[in-house]
């Protein structure tokens, strides 16, 4: 008879524990069948709680804030400004060297061919 009892009571263990299991979905599938209405109100409630909880800057140290934010605004300008204008002038100065170096080429070219041919008809 102690067999028994042993085997039963692990049994009993399990159909406790099944219950349970079904007893927890039954109250989720209830909590789960809200109106929309009432998720609405509940999103507005907790948005209220939170705001509450919420620490706003004073007027002095957003004035600071701004002001930090403005100069280094600023000075990133100037900076990239800076380098702009810098790379713009070694473009300028690259493609001015290669229209002169080509203008040499050809008044280069043009004065051999009249050597060329001075001593060719010469």
């Amino acid at each position: 008879m102690a067999e028994k009892n042993k085997s039963t009571a692990p049994e009993t263990k399990e159909v406790k524990k099944a219950e349970k299991v079904k007893a927890d979905k039954k109250t989720k599938v209830k909590k789960n069948k809200t109106s929309p209405l009432q998720k609405i109100k509940d999103f507005f409630k907790g948005m209220k709680s939170e705001w509450k909880k919420v620490s706003w800057p004073s007027g002095k140290t957003v004035f600071n804030s701004s002001i930090v934010v403005f100069v280094v605004v600023l000075i990133v300008g100037i900076v990239i400004f800076g380098i702009d204008s810098g790379l713009s002038a070694i473009i300028d100065a690259v493609v001015n060297l290669a229209k002169k170096t080509s203008e040499d080429t050809e008044t280069t070219t043009a004065a051999a061919e009249m050597i060329y041919n001075i001593f060719l008809l010469g």
